[in-house]
């Protein structure tokens, strides 16, 4: 195969990584992925992308690596490990990590890169499968100047905004646990609002609609609750998720010694969702769960008229 030395990288195809490989070939870069999923290797191939063998042949073609594992552990694993991306790189590969994790992981993750002559951007993202889809993720970036500038393609390509937020490594992950912090909350607190509305006997789409011209709105009601209303669970998010990120922030939190009761509070419902079989659904489906704790049925619910 040809030295495809200006490559982006892609580990991890999920609907996020996915998303950014896509619209990077879209943007008319060549694109190289890995995943653990023939399936998604065969829809960035039928695309015109490349499949890397491991993360070591994908480290060795690309210029701009772009990260989308599910946390820190594995991007340990893919980075740092055997056949790991970042021994097989030339110096200077800037390493774009789009990873939600602790800020201290990714501190401990980009101060490696950089002493493996690498560049770093520790980079979580947000907006969700469907802006990562059109190339419109926001991305809250620190990193050094130098590896902005290389890898400027690559985010044009893949985000709408990227936030600067200095060159400090940890900056983009503090900043990724404040937006899940309100998330989490928010996707509780819509579910919570609709499973109360539904018990009122009240239409769940004239809710949605009313509410979304009201004080009480958010971008977490809009969006998510039009999945309650459709009654449409397919995971763009998955409850599981959230379990994560939850777990991530209130962990965080109590390092930095601020309490937070109203994502402890969230959390436990993320993980009884989970436990009770949801972990897969979007997670919207917390709605589903407050609903069957009250004796009822949302529309979609897959035991509707069990």
């Amino acid at each position: 195969m040809d030295d495809t030395r200006s490559a982006t990288g892609v580990i991890g195809l999920g609907s996020m990584g996915m998303g950014a490989a896509l619209s990077a070939l879209r943007a008319g870069l060549p694109v190289i992925g890995l995943d653990l999923r023939p399936e998604a290797l065969a829809t960035l191939t039928a695309a015109g992308g490349q499949a890397a063998t491991d993360a070591a042949d994908l480290g060795a073609r690309s210029e701009v690596v772009l990260v989308y594992v599910v946390n820190a552990a594995q991007a340990r694993e893919v980075l740092f490990g055997p056949d790991g991306a970042v021994a097989a790189s030339r110096p200077g590969t800037v390493f774009v990590i789009c990873v939600t994790m602790q800020p201290a992981d990714s501190q401990d993750i980009c101060a490696r890169l950089a002493q493996a002559g690498m560049l770093a951007i520790d980079a979580p993202v947000s907006g969700g499968s469907v802006k990562a889809a059109a190339g419109e993720i926001s991305m809250m970036a620190a990193g050094p100047a130098a590896a902005f500038d290389r890898a400027a393609p690559v985010l044009e390509a893949i985000s709408a905004t990227v936030f600067r937020l200095g060159e400090e490594p940890g900056a983009g992950a503090r900043m990724k646990t404040i937006n899940q912090l309100l998330a989490g909350v928010h996707i509780a607190a819509a579910a919570e609002a609709l499973a109360l509305a539904d018990a009122f006997g009240m239409d769940l789409a004239e809710v949605h609609r009313v509410i979304q011209s009201c004080a009480g709105n958010s971008w977490m009601f809009a969006n998510r609750g039009a999945h309650v209303v459709a009654g449409d669970y397919t995971p763009h998010s998955a409850v599981d998720i959230f379990v994560k990120d939850l777990g991530i922030v209130t962990d965080a939190a109590r390092g930095a010694g601020a309490p937070t009761p109203l994502s402890d509070a969230a959390l436990e419902l993320f993980r009884q969702a989970s436990a009770a079989g949801m972990g897969r659904l979007d997670d919207s489906a917390v709605a589903l769960f407050l609903a069957r704790q009250g004796g009822r049925r949302l529309p979609g619910d897959p035991e509707e008229g069990a």
